[in-house]
């Protein structure tokens, strides 16, 4: 999930601007100010040799990676210049690749870049906090508790609702197709698959979300897959699956087969004691 790019309007760049604004246009002042990204006794000078040595996403994904993990982290505060040249000779790419990234971390509000300004970090005031590239960087950074935390409190209040709504809809495809999923999950149980088990829980919250009907709640169904994804350890996305989750699950689809709302919404909130403990405790149990 994109946000789209600023224009002219806000002050900020438009498509294909962001290279026109670089470091070179800011005030000598702040030009000095600038810790070199080599610098090996910065952060930023470990970050970017541990970056240039691993090719495994492809250049472009890999830098957008790197700088959003960074910027997520506080290693590249707000306000910090970002300079295209300084970029592509720290991670070994080329201007279009920096070019590149930087246009699709503007489109996440990470960046921005202004006449005589430069490209500069934006606060995270500006950021787009439902990206679900922000989502994983926040969720496994300095800001892990914090992240996990919000996106349990979202999954109480998008995920009970999904379901109520879908109880109202008869679609019988998606019906089957939850169905499915709740036995795969079953199987994958009894085999001790993890990773099959958190691929169909998670296919499983998608397609009861499209099963809503409501095409905003849809567009939220990234929040839902990443809250999945970054709830467990980094290893497998989940934790480890367990029969009182599977018997929700299909609690869930038996309410939506027999049109029950209430016992469709009540399933899920079951689930999600369940699934959100790991992440934040339900409201009800929460210390005040």
């Amino acid at each position: 999930m994109m946000t789209a790019a600023r224009t002219a309007d806000t002050g900020l760049a438009g498509p294909g601007e962001l290279d026109r604004y670089t470091h070179a246009d800011a005030p000598a002042g702040e030009r000095a100010a600038a810790r070199p990204w080599g610098d090996p006794d910065t952060e930023l000078g470990r970050v970017g040799r541990r970056g240039s040595a691993s090719r495994g996403r492809g250049l472009h994904g890999q830098l957008v990676q790197q700088l959003g993990q960074m910027i997520v982290s506080g290693d590249l505060g707000a306000d910090r210049p970002l300079v295209p040249e300084e970029i592509g000779q720290r991670f070994e790419v080329s201007r279009t690749v920096v070019r590149e990234s930087l246009r699709v971390l503007e489109a996440k509000g990470l960046v921005s870049a202004r006449p005589n300004v430069g490209t500069r970090v934006r606060p995270v005031s500006d950021w787009n906090l439902l990206d679900p590239d922000i989502i994983e960087w926040r969720a496994f950074g300095p800001q892990r508790d914090d992240q996990r935390r919000e996106l349990g409190e979202l999954r109480w209040t998008i995920e009970p609702l999904a379901a109520r709504l879908a109880a109202g809809h008869k679609r019988d495809d998606l019906q089957q197709r939850l169905g499915d999923m709740v036995e795969i999950m079953g199987h994958a149980l009894g085999q001790g698959d993890v990773i099959t088990c958190a691929r169909a829980d998670a296919e499983f919250h998608s397609l009861l979300i499209q099963a809503a009907g409501n095409r905003m709640l849809e567009h939220l169904s990234g929040i839902v897959s990443a809250a999945l994804q970054v709830s467990g350890g980094p290893v497998t996305g989940c934790d480890r699956p367990n029969e009182a989750s599977l018997g929700h699950h299909a609690r869930i689809v038996d309410a939506l087969a027999s049109g029950d709302a209430a016992g469709a919404e009540t399933a899920m909130r079951q689930l999600l004691v369940v699934q959100v403990e790991r992440v934040v405790p339900a409201p009800r149990e929460r210390e005040h």
